[in-house]
């Protein structure tokens, strides 16, 4: 505290029925420091603090900041009164596998922690766990870096170069960077399932069956309430958005949610994967469906042995790959064909994903697992031979990346690497947006930013800039501030 000063705290609380905000503002006026804090209810959230030259200019802009809220509807609270945002923790069983014969383990990384999200890409398999922890690895499973983010991780997933993972605070974070940001936040009374992100826009799968769409700016776009509860699936694409529930699999146009077809499936979905023209649905009846995407009719049927918790398949739909309740991995030709089962050695698969004849999986022991998926290597493992599977350790020196509020600067024009874009932060009705400033683009489109680091009038270097779809622009690659 200031000498002499008087410290004031006023807090704040935007709280909406039906799939509103439920959100904070604090602001607190002590001297000539005024420091703001917000995020959603529950949390700690986020804070910024700014010095003024005199006290009354302080006092001055704490109240222009107030007003601003209660005019966008936030009204005068007490902290603490209202409840943290609802979160599921999936509860999964899993049993020894039946199988007669191991699967072929070329390496394993234990996180540490229940673990449910996996992507792999040309240079990296990521996987995220309860603990918050997100752990990228390289095809030969040396871990090269570690994300601390503030809460469990639900899911991992890709939009084309960017990486994002979905957390129980509510929050969807931007790996793409070498720091990364909370990208969307997504309201209190959504119980988050699962996420998938197409061309920037983000869709939502929830505990009571919803699916809630929302934009580049992180504002709600629709929502649409399906035929049954426990929404695990969400995937997208141009076309659609495809929605696994416990009563089967629901398409809706994606540029206003109105249904498209619907398809009961045997069981309720506990998984989905897409290829260009088909989704697949896990199910808790021990199967794997593959429907049309364009008439939502089941094309094929892959049947296990016990409830399906994951799927994935190679390239095209060749290869159909499943994992269940018993700890057990099989493999499908694209006509339904069991061409194989094993057992993962390592409990029973939550995610998984093929890539250039490896299956990768996430188990319920918290484990990334790589599976050697060739088909001399799945023949010797049924005759019994399998390779001494090689367990990961952490690097002492491993670098470790926890969410960022603020950026590093750039002190002037004339320190822009060559290449790098400037982007501004403009006030438009009410609302903060970042356009370009620099030539050769369209000024009047949006940027899609973190709203984090966002303050009226600054302006911003990025490493580049792409143009989505849905006519806005996405950053790749650091952020950085212009001084």
């Amino acid at each position: 505290m200031s000498a002499g000063s008087v410290v004031s705290t006023t807090y704040l609380e935007l709280s909406q029925e039906g799939g509103g905000a439920h959100k904070f503002y604090e602001v607190r006026v002590d001297g000539v420091v005024v420091t703001v804090r917000y995020g959603r209810i529950g949390a700690t959230g986020q804070v910024q603090t700014t010095t003024f030259p005199t006290a009354e200019k302080a006092r001055a802009a704490a109240a222009k900041k107030v007003g601003e809220k209660v005019r966008k509807g936030y009204a005068p609270a007490v902290p603490g009164q209202r409840a943290p945002r609802a979160v599921t923790r999936r509860q999964v069983a899993s049993v020894p596998s039946t199988a007669r014969a191991v699967a072929p383990v070329v390496w394993r990384f234990r996180t540490g922690s229940s673990a449910f999200g996996i992507h792999v890409d040309d240079e990296h398999c990521w996987v995220g766990n309860q603990a918050g922890d997100v752990y990228t690895l390289d095809h030969d499973g040396a871990v090269r870096a570690r994300f601390s983010l503030p809460d469990g991780v639900k899911c991992l997933v890709a939009d084309d170069f960017w990486i994002y993972a979905g957390c129980d605070d509510g929050k969807v974070y931007d790996l793409s960077s070498k720091l990364p940001f909370a990208a969307y936040d997504i309201a209190a009374d959504v119980d988050i399932f699962w996420l998938d992100i197409h061309e920037g826009i983000l869709n939502v799968s929830d505990r009571d069956g919803r699916l809630t769409v929302i934009d580049h700016e992180d504002e709600h776009q629709w929502a649409r309430r399906s035929q049954g509860e426990h929404a695990w699936m969400v995937r997208a694409d141009d076309q659609a958005v495809y929605h696994g529930h416990h009563r089967g699999v629901t398409a809706y146009a994606p540029d206003g949610g109105g249904e498209l077809w619907h398809t009961p499936t045997r069981g309720g979905v506990l998984f989905g994967w897409q290829e260009d023209d088909a989704v697949y649905a896990a199910t808790a009846h021990r199967l794997v469906q593959r429907l049309s995407k364009t008439t939502g009719r089941v094309e094929a049927t892959y049947t296990c042995d016990s409830a399906v918790y994951s799927c994935a398949t190679s390239p095209g739909g060749r290869f159909v790959f499943a994992g269940d309740a018993a700890s057990s991995v099989y493999c499908f030709d694209r006509d339904g064909t069991r061409l194989w089962k094993l057992g993962t050695g390592d409990g029973s698969a939550l995610s998984m994903q093929y890539r250039d004849e490896r299956l990768y999986l996430v188990t319920t022991d918290g484990s990334l697992v790589c599976v050697d998926a060739s088909e001399a290597a799945i023949s010797a493992a049924q005759q019994g031979t399998v390779p001494v599977a090689r367990d990961v350790k952490l690097a002492a020196a491993l670098p470790t990346y926890a969410p960022a509020t603020a950026v590093a600067a750039v002190t002037s024009v004339a320190h822009v690497p060559a290449g790098a874009v400037v982007v501004e932060c403009v006030q438009d009705g009410g609302r903060l947006r970042v356009h370009v400033v620099s030539e050769g683009y369209d000024a009047s489109m949006n940027v899609q930013f973190p709203r984090a680091i966002r303050e009226p009038g600054a302006r911003y270097v990025v490493d580049s800039l792409h143009t989505a779809a849905g006519g806005f622009y996405r950053v790749r690659g650091d952020i950085r501030r212009l001084l």
